[in-house]
């Protein structure tokens, strides 16, 4: 799907939050849609950049979606379900929004665990309006699973996972900054996204993994690592994490380990928070507890930390990242308020091979340049 396809993303009450996550990516990166505008009536008229990094990127923050056709001038082509509730159920209010979007003409996608193409009311209502709709989590057939074969082990470039200590802590963000950062440095890198927002945003290689069958789960992840290494050839594999190999409720971490097999991981860690996001009887593990358990369960290093800077101070900023550097011995950068540079030498340190070949690229195209 082209890029130019125009989308309105549904966020009411949870946008900039953590449970409005697929809003959020959606704002920040997309390679399938554009998107117009976010509704959410609780941060109605400000901007979507503003209320997530400080920056404004033109995408407005409107009060409904009346409001948002008025703004565009026309019907987009596309609604998007912008929030990933711990349930993954949609309640009365979220039905009324997502039907009336449809009715108006507008596709229909659906990030979430109930899936809208089993339910009567939504294809009656997509039926008569002549519009689709997306079940971004729906699994592929048995038949079409993957078992782990053992593949990983023909993957001759380095795999890097982006884990970390919570749910919802920016692990999708921070590997899709790094795999821009690289890739601009002149080092080939692709993403493998696990979520349904990166599906949602258009990964290429990308699958929902706390929708598969959990015995297909490593193999799912190895495919696509495969895939990635061998449709792309790529020198570096960047791996999204999925919520954290410590955490009570989600078992994807393993299976990323697993399945990708990386040779370094990147922890992404929020010191602000105490408590877990979604499990607020649950405390917040330490970067460090969660490095050892990472490291006692997988042949693989933790090769630095990202930091979220949720409800830190820029000068809280400054001062927990050189705790952690201190503590931990190991680099440590914020993504969203760093220099892009810093991550890039996160993996340049620990991956030095991959420096040369973005410098010997550089070389010759420099040289190719004079020569022209």
């Amino acid at each position: 799907m082209p890029a130019s396809v125009k989308a309105v993303v549904y966020c009411e009450g949870l946008f900039g939050r953590l449970d409005g996550k697929t809003a959020n990516g959606l704002v920040r990166h997309s390679e399938k849609y554009e998107i117009l505008s976010v509704i959410d009536s609780t941060r109605a008229g400000g901007d979507a950049g503003e209320v997530l990094d400080g920056a404004p990127n033109g995408i407005p923050v409107l009060a409904s979606l009346d409001a948002s056709l008025e703004r565009a001038g026309f019907i987009p082509d596309t609604l998007i379900f912008g929030m990933a509730p711990t349930d993954g159920l949609l309640t009365a209010d979220h039905r009324a929004v997502l039907l009336d979007g449809i009715d108006r003409g507008m596709n229909l996608v659906n990030g979430l665990h109930e899936y809208l193409n089993d339910d009567a009311e939504f294809v009656a209502a997509a039926l008569v309006a002549g519009v689709t709709i997306e079940d971004v989590r729906r699994p592929k057939e048995i038949a079409e699973l993957k078992l782990f074969s053992g593949r990983i082990f023909d993957v001759t470039c380095p795999r890097i996972a982006v884990l970390g200590t919570d749910g919802s802590v920016g692990k999708r963000t921070t590997a899709t900054l790094l795999t821009q950062a690289l890739n601009a440095q002149g080092i080939r890198a692709v993403m493998v996204g696990t979520g349904q927002t990166s599906l949602i945003q258009g990964a290429r290689y990308a699958v929902a993994l706390d929708a598969t069958i959990p015995q297909f789960c490593s193999g799912e992840v190895e495919a696509q690592v495969v895939a990635a290494f061998e449709e792309e050839d790529p020198d570096v594999i960047i791996v999204e994490g999925q919520g954290a190999l410590s955490h009570p409720a989600y078992l994807s971490s393993g299976a990323i380990l697993r399945g990708s097999r990386p040779e370094g991981v990147i922890l992404q860690h929020a010191p602000g928070r105490v408590m877990l996001g979604d499990f607020p009887m649950m405390p917040m593990p330490t970067a460090a507890s969660e490095i050892a358990l990472i490291q006692a369960f997988s042949d693989t290093s933790v090769i630095g930390v990202t930091i979220n800077h949720e409800g830190l101070t820029a000068a809280g900023i400054d001062d927990t990242i050189a705790e952690h550097e201190a503590g931990l011995g190991l680099p440590v950068t914020d993504p969203l308020t760093r220099p892009l540079e810093e991550l890039v030498d996160m993996v340049l340190l620990a991956f030095p091979e991959l420096g040369l070949r973005g410098e010997a690229l550089a070389g010759i195209a420099s040289t190719g340049s004079s020569l022209a």
